[in-house]
């Protein structure tokens, strides 16, 4: 059963008959795509695979060239004698010891499975073979026997007429007359005991590895941080809101060199006395270099680190011992005292902002909670973090500090960059923002300064920070003016809110007295801009923000308008309930003074008093963060479909229009409902050339057919609105309350949900960092790798709450671009790319160290006598001699005994012994008598410290034996 399994398969997968195919070319093993397809078949209840191993190739053209196939030997004997791919970089085993195209095996299916038992290998031979015979498959069959780590293998080859063996033998020691190749050649030669007596010669292929690994005379390139210049902000270490980059330990461990003869047919002299083999005069040299398991880099431990942040639970107030906010117990309890503070006179106002009187009073409080020198974050680094993240703090004495963040803020590329615009892919910040600068901090501190700890603490002074702004007017700088941005992140959102309410206070609390718009729909954007330059001399940057608040210029006031907005809005109300929306609106008194005007709508006017239409000062719509839209979304959304629930939604959503009706009926007294949908929404209003009775052409206006649908929103809210000028309206954004809750927001996120918050950030720095880097090397891979991470990323991050597995994903990206740069660099420096003087030698050694960056193996031009070969040579030959001095030597030399000098004489090779040697021995060779017909005999060996293997492939002719 177990046989005519293995004929099923071998029928499945096409392997019986004659295999045909060209002769390889050099180096196909390594260049071509191998394939493995695998089935599972069972002797009685031990399960076996068996999996077919192939290297695939262009089909050959069969015509014309049958009849000459009757008598040649199967391809896989062809391949035995081959020698364009000896020694292959990367290949299976079987490949690498018996150059084989193709080839099935048969091993037990469970990884702890064993065919230990000789006989149960001989079964299994056995079966094999007749299999093969029965099926007249030609490719090759082995069995796996033995512990898998061993890698044992028998197996057979059948043709017409002829047979070939393959054999093993496994030893941990090799046998001392085995380790050179006199002694392998008894070996073969025994092995096929050729009936001939001239032998045919023998071909044998030869390579010998050495391995460096103490590259002590390079020091790594890569100097780790000095923390303590990270302080100051100095060049030596790191400045705040730069990354570090780089591999703290050399990223790549050892350099394999191959000395390779591929084709020796004379005769050799390799025994236990003398070897002609000298690595200097081998024909053909090749490089690989063993890299580092995941070398430690810095920008991948930063990364890391902050990752792991996300994970913790605690919060700030329990990292940094009780709320740091609460003042002692009895002054808290005694509100009398809260109120006495309020009504007391008020310190000397601090016009100037500056870092010590801001962090002053925040410090006391913690203080009382924590000893002094608990504090995770010593007053310098606290200082100069908050001097880099508020330059506008800084006082006059620091001028030199702010002359000096503009330069360091050099490496950020320019606004219209694609890099800059990264942030919109990534929901994180601009690299020039406030809150990437934060990002930056809190990941150095996380690192350097405290972990968790610090990074509490630096959030507790930053939440401090926004309160003191918020308090007394200070815009918080770098962020982008106007309404949160919806394409960054939302704690970017939240403090671009916070900046939006400073400004509308700072605004309300100055009292301008100037007229400015903030806001005008319609086709007048042109107009508003114009009017914005009345505003004189408002400081902010977008005019447009300042509002004349007349009335709201002293706080007291502020409290008295709220509740008679709140009385009006209930009149209203009543009167819109009770009259069911009479034509009141339109015939109010016309001796109204008008109030609130910016200027006149071009030379549009009132189509009844005939007045000039004057475009009123309304209010800003308030900005909204995502969540907030949100919010607003879910609760419209749970209103239903039902009349009052559509009614609620048309109220909600109608604010706005509301209090721009209101300006524009105070601006404009005595106008209707047609006046407003002119300024407002120009389409709306239908102009048509009628002819009057008198015959003369006349422009005849009506609104549009959606302004007509009775009870409409628009003649709703007409007829409720009264004529209030804005600065007198109920605020549709309420400042205090929305900067509140923002405020509350920071206050209560924990270092966890900060982490979460700025990662993107971060992620956002490690690729412009990773780019720039990369722009210095130029390695081809590492740019598409990059790309990859841009468009991995921008697909993770767009949504809340990334899944941490492909978080996992982008971080380890970019510490594998990391560890490819560091690896370029290491290996620059060791073959001294940039100290070379002749270009073309520079280019040539820039190549290869490429070429080795990306390929298995690299053969180097010229071999020993090439530019790269003598490097390796000077390599090599400076690692024996800093072995050769032993500290006993040293001892000897400083004493001066007379056995220096001998000492100094000894010759030291420049190379070390060899870790591996392989040899491959070929010869043709009728088997078994002398009259057979001639087939390849093959035999390979490879010698390390502790392993010795030989993989023999003898041939033999099957017809009369």
């Amino acid at each position: 059963r177990f046989i005519s399994k293995i004929e099923e398969v071998l029928n499945d997968w096409k392997l019986i008959g004659i295999s045909s195919g060209k002769p390889l070319e050099k180096g196909v093993y390594t260049t071509g795509v191998w394939e493995e397809k695998s089935d599972e078949i069972s002797f009685a209840d031990f399960r076996f695979s068996i999996t077919h191993h192939y290297l695939v190739q262009e089909p050959s053209d069969k015509d014309g060239k049958e009849e000459l196939v009757e008598d040649a030997l199967p391809l896989p004997m062809q391949d035995l004698l081959c020698m364009n791919n000896d020694f292959p970089p990367r290949a299976h085993c079987l490949v690498r010891w018996y150059g084989l195209r193709e080839f099935v095996v048969i091993a037990p299916a469970a990884n702890n499975d064993a065919v230990l038992s000789e006989s149960k290998c001989n079964l299994l031979l056995s079966s094999v073979s007749i299999a093969l015979g029965n099926t007249g498959c030609q490719v090759p069959l082995f069995v796996q026997i033995h512990h898998k780590w061993r890698r044992m293998y028998v197996g057979e080859c059948q043709g017409p007429g002829v047979r070939t063996d393959f054999e093993m033998v496994h030893l941990r020691k090799a046998p001392n007359q085995y380790t050179h190749v006199s002694g392998l050649l008894d070996v073969f030669k025994s092995k096929i005991g050729c009936p001939l007596t001239p032998l045919p010669p023998v071909s044998m292929a030869i390579r010998l590895t050495y391995v460096l690994q103490d590259w002590q005379q390079y020091f790594w390139p890569q100097q780790p941080p000095d923390i303590d210049a990270l302080v100051g902000g100095e060049v030596g270490g790191l400045e705040f809101g730069k990354l570090p980059f780089g591999a703290c330990e050399d990223p790549i461990s050892e350099l394999h060199l191959a000395t390779t003869w591929p084709h020796l047919t004379g005769i050799i002299v390799d025994n236990d006395v003398y070897s002609d083999l000298d690595p200097m005069q081998a024909p053909q040299w090749s490089v690989r270099v063993r890299k580092a398991d995941n070398p430690q880099c810095l920008l991948g431990d930063f990364l890391t680190e902050f990752f792991k942040l996300c994970r913790r639970k605690e919060s700030t107030d329990e990292i940094l011992g009780r709320s740091a906010f609460e003042e002692e117990g009895k002054e808290v309890g005694d509100i009398t005292h809260a109120l006495s503070k309020l009504t007391e006179p008020a310190p000397v106002p601090i016009h100037k902002l500056s870092v010590t009187n801001m962090v002053h009073s925040a410090k006391k409080k913690i203080r009382k909670h924590r000893g002094v020198d608990e504090s995770p974050l010593n007053n310098e680094v606290l200082n100069t973090i908050l001097l880099f993240l508020f330059p506008d703090a800084a006082d006059k004495l620091a001028d030199g500090f702010e002359s000096r963040t503009s330069t360091s803020a050099g490496n950020n590329p320019p606004p219209e960059s694609e890099d800059y615009n990264l942030f919109s892919q990534f929901k994180s910040a601009p690299s020039d923002s406030l809150t990437y600068k934060l990002a930056l901090c809190l990941c150095m501190i996380n690192f350097y300064h405290g972990g968790v700890k610090g990074v509490a603490h630096l959030w507790q002074e930053f939440v401090l920070e926004m309160r003191y702004r918020w308090e007394n007017n200070y815009l918080i700088p770098g962020l982008a003016n106007g309404p949160p941005d919806l394409r960054c992140c939302l704690l970017h959102q939240k403090l671009q809110m916070l900046n939006c309410c400073i400004e509308r206070k700072k605004a309300r609390d100055e009292g301008k007295r100037g007229s400015v718009p903030d806001r005008s729909p319609g086709s007048t954007a042109g107009d508003a801009g114009k009017g914005a330059d009345l505003s004189g001399d408002n400081p902010d940057k977008e005019k447009e923000v300042g509002k004349s608040w007349e009335s709201w210029s002293d706080s007291e006031e502020e409290f008295f308008e709220c509740l008679s907005d709140t009385e009006d809005l209930k009149g209203n109300g009543q009167e819109n309930g009770k009259k069911g929306g009479t034509k009141e609106g339109n015939k109010e008194p016309v001796n109204l003074k008008p109030e609130g005007r910016l200027h006149p709508h071009g030379k549009l006017t009132l189509l009844h008093p005939g007045e000039p239409l004057y475009i009123p000062i309304t209010q800003e719509p308030a900005p909204m963060t995502e969540d907030l839209l949100e919010e607003q979304s879910e609760v419209l959304a749970k209103l239903g479909t039902s009349a009052e629930g559509a009614h609620l939604r048309a109220r909600m959503q109608s604010a706005c229009l509301l209090s721009d009706m209101e300006s524009f009926k105070a601006a404009n007294p005595g106008c209707c409902l047609e006046d407003f949908v002119r300024w407002y929404s120009p389409r709306d209003y239908i102009e048509e050339e009628v002819v009057d009775e008198k015959g003369n052409k006349v422009i005849k206006g009506e609104l549009s057919a959606r302004m007509k649908i009775p009870s409409n929103m628009w003649v709703e809210a007409w007829e409720t609105a009264k004529p209030v000028p804005a600065r007198r309206q109920k605020r549709l954004f309420d400042d205090t309350r929305e900067a509140e809750k923002v405020l509350h927001y920071l206050a209560v996120q924990k270092p966890a949900d900060l982490a979460r918050h700025l990662l993107p950030c971060i992620i956002h720095a490690s690729v412009l960092k990773v780019k720039e880097e990369e722009a210095l090397e130029d390695i081809s891979s590492v740019k598409k790798i990059i790309k990859q991470i841009i468009s991995h990323s921008s697909k993770v991050l767009r949504f809340p709450n990334p899944e941490d597995k492909k978080l996992e994903e982008i971080i380890a990206q970019i510490m594998s671009v990391e560890a490819i740069i560091a690896r370029a660099r290491s290996l620059k420096a060791k073959f001294g790319v940039e100290k070379c003087e002749n270009e073309e030698e520079k280019e040539d050694l820039q190549r290869f160290v490429n070429c080795l960056l990306e390929q298995p193996e690299v053969s180097v031009i010229g071999a020993g006598r090439g530019p790269a070969g003598s490097i390796i040579h000077k390599l090599f030959v400076n690692a024996q001699r800093a072995s050769a001095v032993s500290p006993l030597d040293e001892d000897l030399r400083r004493s001066g005994s007379p056995e220096e000098r001998r000492l100094n004489t000894v010759t030291v090779s420049d190379f070390p012994p060899p870790t591996g040697r392989e040899v491959i021995l070929r010869t043709t060779v009728p088997r078994p008598a002398p009259y057979s017909k001639p087939l390849p005999q093959r035999m390979y060996s490879v010698l390390t410290k502790e392993d010795f293997r030989l993989a023999g492939a003898f041939s033999a002719d099957t017809t009369f034996f």
